[in-house]
């Protein structure tokens, strides 16, 4: 349950707050002073505190949100005034409260806010852990995985989150970059201060500039008041830049300059305004080929590729499928309150072979929709989603009309291996680094060990090799197996 405390003198706005946010869901509590406010704080440990400039008697707001930021700077503070855009109300913005409202409230906006504030939060308290070898569930939300590729990303982020280097993270949609970007921050060291994102992609490009930067009054049509952006928002912390690559090009150049001396103007504005915020940004987008289009600064592609981290797609490291679906299993068997579920062995199969185009964002959203529609304790194939429950090849060869078991493969499975080298072949189109024999040789491999539990033997036999050769593939290409190998 959430926790809102709500810092305001008059009885009236007290009993409007209880009333718009009664839910099950949010718990409100309210203090009728900074000081009693200060004192409720560690009592409370609320996840978010919206507070009244002026207060009647005591300490007032900007004094309390002082000694707010002080405790907790990650502690999200909405200020609210009568005032319009006072002097003091951009002094709040600027000792780092999250945004401010005016009097008589805009209802939606304060609950849109309310919500975007409670996310904030959570993004910047929930300990994102890496854990190669999934030892706890003692937590909510970590990065899973122990293929060599996600190692050396571990790496990366154990080397790169003690320092203030400007971070750039590479990958396909749903491989998990936020994450990455919230591990450097949790294990840095402005951990203690705001974590904040924003997703370059989902806002309109003549409002992202006013969202990054904010905006002075009359800057444009609407802009009856000034606006603190990100950047002053997350002074002192760290901003997240989702989906930079769709960034237009004149607020490039805005964000260029932030990158080179910490400085930039609010739109419609000539004061300039000097901040100290890490940058990590992201993106699925080629940057170097928007670069040669001219689509992307070439100047801000070096300020931000300072550390690269690129995130592998999930079909290039099939070993972590059954780490990441067994990790999906516990988290939402926990949230649903139900036992922990297993995989059939052939579910098991259909996961690890299917091409993931969604990756771990898909395997996640398969994982809970099969734990929805299933019916017993175990995930089998019928409760996969349409599309994955298809017919495996037989291993064995059909007899002959006269009984006796053939040699030669029957036309069936010759014709299924002929589909999947096709479906081979389209992956290998849509993917330039995919070179088709290794990674068909290296999954064969991996199956065959997994097919007989580990011994060496027995998956030789089954792949048609000898052991010696097999071992040779097995150091060739690194294969870090969760079966023991005898």
């Amino acid at each position: 349950m959430e926790k809102l405390l709500l810092i305001d003198d008059e009885a009236d706005v007290q009993y409007s707050f209880r009333r718009l946010f009664n839910s099950s869901e949010i718990e409100i509590h309210s203090a009728s002073s900074g000081e009693e406010g200060l004192r409720l704080v560690p009592k409370v440990k609320p996840s978010l505190v919206l507070m009244d400039i002026r207060m009647g008697t005591g300490m007032n707001g900007l004094e309390t949100l002082r000694r707010l930021r002080q405790t907790d700077a990650r502690l999200p503070v909405i200020m609210m005034t009568a005032y319009g855009t006072t002097h003091t109300a951009i002094e709040a913005m600027k000792l780092g409260a999250y945004d401010y409202l005016l009097k008589p409230f805009d209802v939606p906006k304060l609950k849109q806010l309310v919500t975007d504030a409670l996310k904030a939060t959570r993004a910047m308290r929930q300990t994102v852990a890496c854990q190669p070898l999934l030892e706890s569930e003692d937590y909510d939300l970590g990065i899973v995985g122990r293929s060599p590729a996600m190692q050396e990303v571990f790496k990366l982020i154990g080397q790169t989150a003690g320092t203030d280097a400007t971070v750039l993270i590479t990958g396909e949609s749903g491989t998990g970059k936020e994450l990455v970007a919230r591990a450097i921050y949790t294990h840095g060291r402005r951990a203690d201060q705001p974590f904040l994102a924003i997703n370059c992609a989902a806002i309109p490009e003549n409002l992202l500039e006013s969202e990054l930067f904010g905006h002075e009054k009359g800057a444009f049509t609407g802009a009856t008041s000034q606006r603190i952006g990100k950047f002053e928002q997350c002074n002192g912390g760290t901003l997240f830049l989702d989906e930079i690559g769709d960034m237009s090009p004149p607020t490039q150049t805005k964000i260029l300059r932030v990158l080179q001396n910490g400085v930039f103007e609010r739109v419609g504005g000539n004061q300039p305004v000097k901040v100290d915020v890490r940058v990590i940004a992201a993106t699925n987008k080629p940057l170097e080929q928007a670069m040669a289009a001219k689509a992307f600064r070439e100047d801000l592609f070096y300020r931000l590729n300072v550390i690269r981290i690129e995130l592998p797609a999930l079909r290039q490291r099939r070993e972590d499928i059954r780490l990441l679906a067994d990790y999906f299993l516990r988290k939402f068997a926990r949230s649903q309150g139900r036992p922990p579920s297993g995989l059939h062995p052939d579910t098991l199969a259909l996961l690890e072979s299917h091409p993931w185009p969604g990756n771990v964002r898909e395997l996640e959203n398969v994982i809970q929709r099969s734990l929805v529609v299933g019916k017993a304790a175990t995930i089998m194939p019928a409760d996969l989603p349409p599309g994955f429950a298809v017919a495996r090849p037989s291993p064995v060869n059909p007899p002959s009309p006269s009984g006796v078991a053939t040699h030669e493969p029957a036309n069936e499975p010759a014709n299924d291996v002929a589909v999947m080298a096709r479906t081979l072949f389209t992956w290998a189109r849509a993917n330039s680094k995919l070179k088709v024999l290794p990674a068909v040789e290296r999954e064969l491999v991996i199956c065959a060990l997994a097919e007989t539990q580990g011994n060496q033997v027995q998956a030789a036999k089954l792949l048609g090799i000898t052991r010696a050769t097999l071992r040779k593939r097995i150091e060739k290409f690194g294969i870090q197996r969760e079966l023991s190998i005898r």
